[in-house]
């Protein structure tokens, strides 16, 4: 056995009961259930009371969002609304985690790792991408490594020093795919931070379909035992309903890719860590279906010789163009959302 393998060996014993059952000491279910619901409030009432000083912050330095003068029109008066209002929720989730949870709960360190990880990187392009600078933010393709890093990092630890290399496909359990799960996490984890990224671009629309995958995630862990994905999910949840309630139509606040990367990123170590991973794509399927309505409009645009196949990409922007208003568009896909992660909850049962 090397070196490497002894410290695996001896994290695996020393940690794997506490990230699956995620404390140090035996808590009850229902205990810990009640305690996440009460942090998930105290998140709501700490981002509420935060949010009006941190936006008058934010519009005293002129930290304001630029928009892209290709997007539909009635979005120009929404030139130099303050952005990085994701550091007002995970800023919120990660004091409240560390000064209640993490020393207790150690499997807590890697979704809170990712979310600052990612949330970092998000807030220097924001930075770089406010109303009269001289760039437009970070590039996709160095944004994307940064992605696939940090997701490369988060993916080996789920592996190695935690021991995850399963998935589980509904009705018929669970199986090891060993190595392969490496890539597979890097994928996810990546993909769908770029998704939330992509979805976030009206009021309210990727914060309150973000709370609702988070929620059913934390049902998910909750049925589990997993007392630290519950408690970091409900704890999301709560400060994401502060922060919308500033980021409701007409927004005073945008979250920016501040929040949006971290939100996709940590969003994904959850359902990785509870092992539901597959159904992802059904808890998120808003930020699936934005995705691809990007992806297909590419391709079909290529091939085509300069046809789209929608009005205009992400998909919210398409039914923006049908006529729908933004209220419209962001209820709607709420609802759709809801009715996703009811349904990947009842998968996790079966």
């Amino acid at each position: 056995m090397n070196v490497f393998e002894y410290i695996a060996s001896y994290l695996r014993n020393d940690l794997l009961d506490d990230f699956l059952h995620n404390s140090l000491l035996p808590i009850d279910p229902l205990d810990n259930l009640a305690l996440s619901l009460a942090m998930s409030g105290i998140a709501f009432l700490i981002a509420f009371v935060a949010g009006r000083p941190y936006i008058e912050y934010l519009k005293a330095k002129g930290i304001g969002k630029q928009i892209r003068i290709d997007g539909p029109e009635g979005h120009f008066t929404k030139t130099g609304t303050p952005t990085m209002g994701g550091i007002l929720f995970n800023a919120t989730v990660v004091l409240l985690m560390v000064l209640f949870n993490v020393w207790g709960r150690l499997s807590m360190l890697l979704p809170l790792g990712v979310l600052i990880g990612c949330s970092v990187l998000g807030g220097i392009d924001d930075r770089l991408n406010l109303v009269g600078g001289s760039t437009a933010g970070l590039t996709a393709r160095f944004k994307m490594i940064w992605l696939l890093l940090f997701a490369t990092i988060t993916a080996f630890i789920l592996h190695y020093p935690l021991g995850l290399e399963s998935i589980y496909i509904p009705l018929f359990g669970q199986f090891d795919m060993g190595l392969i799960y490496i890539p597979v996490a890097v994928l996810g984890i990546a993909g769908t931070a770029n998704a939330v990224n992509l979805t976030d671009g009206l009021d309210t629309l990727a914060g309150g379909t973000a709370a609702v995958a988070f929620t059913a995630y934390g049902i998910i862990a909750f049925l589990q035992g997993q007392v630290a994905v519950v408690t970091f999910c409900f704890a999301m949840v709560g400060a994401l309903f502060g922060f919308l309630w500033y980021n409701a139509h007409p927004a005073q606040v945008i979250m920016g890719d501040t929040g949006s990367l971290a939100l996709g990123a940590s969003l994904a170590t959850a359902a990785f860590m509870t092992g539901q991973w597959l159904l992802l794509p059904v808890v998120g399927a808003v930020f699936v279906a934005e995705t691809l309505s990007v992806m297909l409009q590419v391709t079909y645009f290529k091939r085509t010789g300069g046809k789209r196949l929608f009005k205009m990409t992400p998909l919210h922007h398409h039914f923006e163009m049908l006529g729908w208003s933004e209220p419209q568009v962001t209820l709607r896909f709420w609802l759709f959302g809801m009715m996703a992660g009811l349904f990947g909850v009842a998968l996790a049962i079966v």
